[in-house]
């Protein structure tokens, strides 16, 4: 499926496949049969029930769950707001595909594929205190880059991201589409001190002013980043394909964000990997209605959060697929 305008994209969401509700109601009817107490699993039981409706499966495991890493250079790094050089994102881009860097020993911690996206790393996006981030080109052109990524075989996406100065990104991304305070979304970051703190709300606040987006997927093209379109364009095309998405850290969310509100919905097949010590990430989830799998205290982004969460699912349908029914184990349910 192609697309050439952000008009075509926006129509193609409109679009997108729903929960098969027959594999859902199996998965339910099954859920009230297996040896336990009803609820006994707590949320593992619902996990299960959403994944099998998005796989259409009433009894599904995960086999071949893919991570995807999207790397883009931010103009924005111009304003001095973030603790790291801009180089850094092609030399951890480098780390990624030696084996080195933390998603990747995640990532096979969870007999996950990992995939590494890197966009235009010598061209970064415009400084958006000055105008948008992106043409509508450039955005297209990322949006696809997501999209053509993802595996059609896979049956699990995560994506993660690499990029100097995206938690501004998202920050200025959060504060378009939800409103508040600029202050309210920005965080630290890679470690940047009060005084950057400061800085980064003050360039937060002046992205939104100039661009003043009228739109989500214009607050895409004004305020975020190659890697961050990339990654929405993957969890579109995930819901496409019907393939269940983890969504990791704040970033990825603000990515995400701009599916759900260019159409409500968008990100029903969706679950919050963790939330991260980036405290407008909570915020963030809140916004979206997803309550995190686990809260852990990380910030490193990557995709590292929802890699890790990817063994709480896998344990949701080990736990329903493999458990014995009452009627099996010759077991009374009462």
């Amino acid at each position: 499926m192609r697309f050439t305008t952000l008009d075509q994209f926006r129509s193609l969401l409109d679009d997108l496949p729903g929960v098969d509700e027959a594999a859902k109601n199996g998965a339910t009817e099954r859920n009230g049969q297996l040896t336990k107490p009803p609820g006994a699993l707590g949320r593992l039981e619902e996990l299960a029930i959403w994944y099998a409706g998005w796989r259409g499966d009433g009894r599904p495991m995960i086999e071949r769950p893919q991570v995807v890493i999207f790397a883009g250079n931010h103009g924005v790094c111009e304003q001095g707001v973030s603790a790291f050089p801009a180089e850094v994102t092609v030399q951890m881009v480098a780390n990624f595909e030696h084996g080195g860097a933390a998603i990747n020993q995640l990532a096979g911690a969870f007999g996950a594929s990992m995939d590494v996206v890197a966009l235009d790393l010598d061209e970064p996006t415009a400084d958006f205190t000055k105008g948008p981030a992106m043409t509508e080109d450039e955005v297209v052109a990322a949006l696809h880059a997501g999209w053509d990524s993802v595996d059609p075989e896979a049956d699990l996406l995560v994506t993660g991201e690499m990029g100097i100065g995206n938690t501004t990104s998202a920050a200025a991304m959060s504060h378009a589409l939800f409103g508040g305070a600029a202050e309210d979304w920005v965080g630290r970051g890679t470690g940047v001190d009060d005084a950057g703190l400061a800085n980064k709300a003050r360039v937060v606040r002046e992205g939104v002013a100039v661009n003043a987006p009228r739109d989500a997927l214009a607050v895409l093209q004004c305020l975020g980043g190659r890697e961050v379109a990339g990654m929405a364009g993957a969890i579109a095309r995930a819901r496409d394909l019907r393939i269940p998405v983890i969504l990791d850290g704040y970033i990825c969310s603000a990515a995400a964000a701009v599916l759900e509100e260019t159409k409500a919905g968008t990100l029903d097949h969706c679950v919050a990997g963790h939330v991260s010590a980036e405290a407008a990430h909570g915020i963030l989830l809140e916004k979206l209605g997803k309550a995190p799998l686990l809260s852990l205290g990380m910030r490193l982004g990557e995709g590292s959060g929802a890699a890790l969460a990817i063994g709480v699912l896998k344990g949701a349908l080990a736990t329903h697929s493999g458990m014995a029914t009452f009627a099996e184990a010759g077991v009374s349910d009462g």
